[in-house]
């Protein structure tokens, strides 16, 4: 098995989970996200970030609007929806609850 492959498999099954808390604090722009992700060590490309954006927008889970830079065209800035809020609550139980589950794994594996 190839252990760079499990890394990426891992991180990806959690990015949806982090794009939609890192935009649960309030309007961010997709660069954010990206500085945001990469800072967490959790390594992703654009070409990655923007379908799943799209992706995220089409299930109504997030919404964007457009606001005037200073420095250039409109950016794009994403929030979440109310239904992205209840999804994002339930995620939120999810990943508690395998947390604990797999630290109480971890933690019999150190005795």
């Amino acid at each position: 098995m190839n252990l760079e492959n499990a890394q990426v498999q891992m991180r990806k099954g959690i990015l949806e989970y982090c794009i939609l808390q890192i935009i649960s604090r309030g309007e961010v722009y997709a660069s954010e996200i990206l500085e945001e992700l990469l800072a967490a060590r959790i390594m992703v490309v654009e070409g990655t970030l923007y379908p799943l954006l799209t992706r995220l927008k089409n299930a109504e889970l997030l919404d964007y609007k457009w606001i005037e830079s200073s420095s250039g065209p409109p950016r794009k800035y994403y929030i979440l929806t109310e239904k992205g809020s209840a999804f994002l609550g339930e995620l939120s139980l999810t990943w508690d609850e395998l947390s604990s589950s797999v630290n109480s794994i971890i933690a019999k594996s150190k005795k």
